[in-house]
Parts: structure tokens; C-alpha cells; sequence
């Protein structure tokens, strides 16, 4: 076990193909397909000649990309270090601790490369993290590790269930600015990703509360919703009751929860809001949880798919987009935005 624990950046597929896989067996799982197995390299140089030898055609850029992230997957992570995965198919970060060397091995019928990893909290909202630590998650390598501005205690406290505590004085930076150089390998930085995590940002501190049902609602009437808000405090187990028609009396009927908490919905609060629609007659229910739902939510919503839909942060910004010109000028204000295009990164290895 590592007495000094690092944390190691570690993403599964470019799309979040490997995800789910990685977290039900308790694995991480990285591509670099081209590449053999790794289980005889001891060290930098032998795994730059198996890489070498697979890629002879590739520019020595390129190699050295490969041999740096594979290398630290195989060789320099140890057992007890932290992993930090970044998800793509929700708003969450999965964190646990590696426990066990690299094993070059069958997943789903395919030889991959991967490490056994427990995964501690695999549902935490990126909301819990503070802007500095969040752009160091989106670099575009497939493994990188992670150092700067306290990243171990900070990652380490998250992982036993407390907030964030940011970067101490001494680091330099407030974890609202962007980091300064470090001794980490240079890498690009996923823009689309931090726009997004800033915009999460902005929302999180300007509509805090009951404000995020309002902006929900804002959201529902530029769709064609005709809504009801209901008033702050308790609700009945639903926030917002929508329809369609002039006075919103045509079906279908739409029952609207809204979660503004950090932490995951568990599946008492989807269930409650099934209960709600039988009450109101809906055909329709939207649950909305700023922080994502835990596992046991994602899994037995499936069974829903067509009368209950999930929106996390990343959903609800996505419709913030959709509809942002019908939007109220008073939201446009506290959230202004402006739409730009930007080059696509090259491949890292996923």
C-alpha cells in the first residue's frame, strides 16, 4: 500500500464507452488498442519499446504521448493511489482507490489494459469540486496525474464524504483562477468542458434554491409549457405542474420535481415523484437533480424511460441552450452567454 498516495486522471473512452463496465467490475479500463500487453515492462524505457515496436510509422510526439500515459498506468501508479474519473455519460466524477498492479486482461470478450480499482464514490457531482481542480479533470489525456494546488488532500477529503476544502494559501491560487504552471505534463485542456463547468458554476451560485425551480420553469415555457410554480416550502412532492394548450389543460399532463442539492438523488425521491403523477393524473414526469442520481436511481429508471425523465446539471444546461433566445431578458441577465465554435483536440489514446 502507498503510504504517500498520488492522483492519477483516468478516462474510459472518448464518449464514456467503457464507463459502466469500469465501475460494475470495479476496474479501470483505458484504450490504446494498437498497443500489447505491458505486464513484462518494468519501467519508462521497456514500455517505450513495446510502444515503438507497435507504432513504428508514428512521429516521436506521438510516441512519447503514448509511452507517458501508458507508463504511468502500468508502472507508476501504485495500490492505494486515487483515481479520478471524469463521466461523460453523466454530470458526475467517479473517485476510488487502485488496488492492484496492471493487468493486461478479458473485458467483455476483449483483451484490455487495466488496473483493479475500488470504486469508493462513483456518483459525485462536479459541483463538488472548485474550478482549479475541475480544469486539471479536463485535460485531454487519457491518464495524467494529478498534483497541483493540493490535489491529494483535496481528492482525499472528497473521498470520505467532505466538501472540498480548495487550495491552501500557500498554492497561490483562490480555485477560481486558472492554475498557474506547475511541474505536470503539459496538456490540452477540454474548453468545451470548462465553458461548461462555468456556466454550471454560475448557475449553481446565482440560482440557488427555489430559484432553480424558477429556472426550470423558465426553461418548460420556452419549450410551449403552459406551468404552475408552486410557492417555496413544502410542495406536495411536486414543484412545478405543466400542460399543454392555451391554458395549459391538453395533454399530456407533466409533473415537475426539482432537487437543488450537490449530492445524488436517491431512488425514494424518483419514487415519490411516480407516486405524485398518479395524484395529478400526469402522463409525464420530470425529475430534476442538480447534483445526478446514484446508481440505483439510473437503474430503475430504465424501466420509465418513457414516462419519467432525469435531468442532472449537464441536462438542464443542454435545454438552457436549446431555448436560450426565449428565455426572460431577467435570466438572460444573470446568465449571459454567448455561443463560439473552437478546433476539435487530436486523439490522446482513447
Amino acid at each position: 500500500m502507498n503510504d504517500t498516495p498520488k492522483v492519477y486522471l483516468v478516462r474510459a473512452g472518448r464518449n464514456g464507452e467503457d464507463e459502466d463496465v469500469a465501475l460494475e467490475s470495479n476496474l479501470a479500463i483505458i484504450g490504446f488498442d494498437e498497443i500489447p500487453s505491458l505486464e513484462e515492462a518494468e519501467d519508462y524505457d521497456a514500455v517505450a519499446r513495446i510502444v515503438g515496436e507497435a507504432l513504428p510509422q508514428s512521429k516521436p510526439r506521438a510516441i512519447g504521448n503514448f509511452v507517458g500515459q501508458l507508463w504511468s498506468f502500468s508502472c507508476a501508479m501504485e495500490e492505494g493511489d486515487i483515481v479520478v474519473l471524469p463521466r461523460k455519460l453523466t454530470s458526475q466524477i467517479a473517485i476510488g482507490r487502485v488496488k492492484g498492479p496492471y493487468q493486461y486482461t478479458e473485458v467483455n470478450t476483449v483483451i484490455r489494459h487495466t488496473r483493479p480499482v475500488e470504486w469508493l464514490r462513483p456518483d459525485v457531482s462536479r459541483a463538488t469540486f472548485k474550478q482549479d481542480l475541475l480544469y486539471s479533470f479536463g485535460a485531454f489525456m487519457t491518464v495524467c496525474n494529478i498534483s497541483r494546488n493540493d490535489a491529494v488532500q483535496r481528492v482525499g477529503a472528497v473521498l470520505e464524504g467532505k466538501p472540498d476544502p480548495g487550495p491552501t494559501v500557500s498554492s497561490g491560487i483562490t480555485g477560481k483562477e486558472t492554475p498557474p504552471e506547475t511541474d505536470e505534463p503539459e496538456t490540452q485542456t477540454d474548453l468545451a468542458q470548462l465553458a461548461h463547468d462555468q456556466i454550471v458554476a454560475q448557475i449553481q451560485s446565482r440560482f440557488a434554491g427555489h430559484k432553480l425551480t424558477d429556472l426550470v420553469n423558465a426553461v418548460l415555457q420556452a419549450d410551449g409549457w403552459v406551468t404552475k410554480v408552486s410557492p417555496p416550502g413544502p410542495d406536495g412532492g411536486v414543484d412545478i405542474l405543466g400542460g399543454r394548450g392555451s391554458l395549459g389543460l391538453d395533454e399530456p399532463r407533466l409533473c415537475v420535481q426539482v432537487k437543488s442539492q450537490d449530492s445524488p438523488a436517491d431512488v425514494t425521491v424518483y419514487r415519490t415523484l411516480q407516486g405524485t403523477m398518479q395524484t395529478f393524473n400526469a402522463e409525464q414526469g420530470l425529475l430534476v437533480c442538480w447534483g445526478g442520481f446514484n446508481r440505483t436511481v439510473e437503474q430503475e429508471s430504465r424501466q420509465g424511460h418513457f414516462v419519467v425523465r432525469l435531468w442532472e446539471s449537464r441536462d438542464l444546461v443542454g435545454a438552457i441552450y436549446r431555448h436560450y433566445e426565449q428565455l426572460p431578458a431577467e435570466i438572460q441577465a444573470e446568465l449571459p452567454l454567448k455561443r463560439v465554435w473552437m478546433l476539435v483536440a487530436e486523439d490522446s489514446g482513447e
